[in-house]
């Protein structure tokens, strides 16, 4: 069961991301309001099952998790992605290693079950190399955010700043996924024990992601300069 400050300091942090919504709105800003919306009800999402009956075992880790991390990009969307050089990278870095720690969790439990070995290097391996995928994912969403911005002449929900700033991104992904791993974070390590199917669905998910990101990232990124 998460304690009274656990739940306090998360409650404390979703009420941050419900005042930045109300500057985005005030200010007009539909990218920071989107962005802080979808934040919000991912930093709820945990406490919503358990009210819903459906509650997420994932102990006090993850809403926290996902409240601090929804309240600094969300805040990072009024301004200091642009003004802050280290922002971009705090938020990338918290982000990925939350996906990390899952993946990871998921890696120790399920690589045998998958024949493979779940020694500390194949497991580091994996959860760097699923994190990646995910972060390439996230850029090709941007990518696409802005094509459909521009394709319609609205303001984009996710803003793309060029390919040294994806570049540097997927740089701060990785940073995410290794302290995970030397760190031996095992906070959701308990969960994916009790659910081991659903460890393997991750790991087979994160594959396919993996597989599926790097293609369309080699298209979008390589193929214009290829067909220059």
């Amino acid at each position: 069961m998460p304690t009274a400050p656990a739940t306090a300091l998360v409650v404390l942090l979703q009420a941050g991301i419900l005042a930045v919504l109300a500057v985005a709105v005030r200010r007009g800003n539909v990218a920071a309001t989107v962005n802080a919306l979808g934040s919000f009800a991912l930093a709820v999402l945990p406490t919503t099952l358990a009210w819903l009956g459906r509650p997420v075992a994932l102990g006090p880790e993850l809403p926290l998790w996902l409240a601090a991390a929804g309240l600094f990009h969300s805040v990072g969307m009024l301004g200091p992605y642009d003004s802050v050089w280290w922002w971009d990278h705090l938020t990338h870095t918290l982000s990925a290693a939350l996906v990390a720690a899952l993946v990871y969790a998921a890696a120790l439990v399920a690589l045998p079950t998958l024949g493979l070995s779940a020694d500390p290097v194949t497991a580091a391996a994996v959860t760097v190399a699923l994190t990646f995928g995910a972060g390439v994912l996230w850029e090709l969403v941007e990518i696409l955010a802005r094509a459909v911005g521009e394709r319609y002449g609205v303001e984009p929900v996710l803003v793309h700043y060029g390919w040294r700033d994806t570049a540097a991104d997927l740089v701060f992904d990785v940073v995410g996924a290794v302290l995970v791993v030397a760190l031996d974070v095992r906070v959701f390590l308990e969960t994916a024990e009790r659910f081991p199917g659903v460890s393997r669905v991750v790991l087979l998910v994160g594959g396919v992601v993996l597989a599926g990101s790097l293609a369309a990232g080699l298209l979008v990124w390589v193929g214009p300069s290829l067909r220059g």
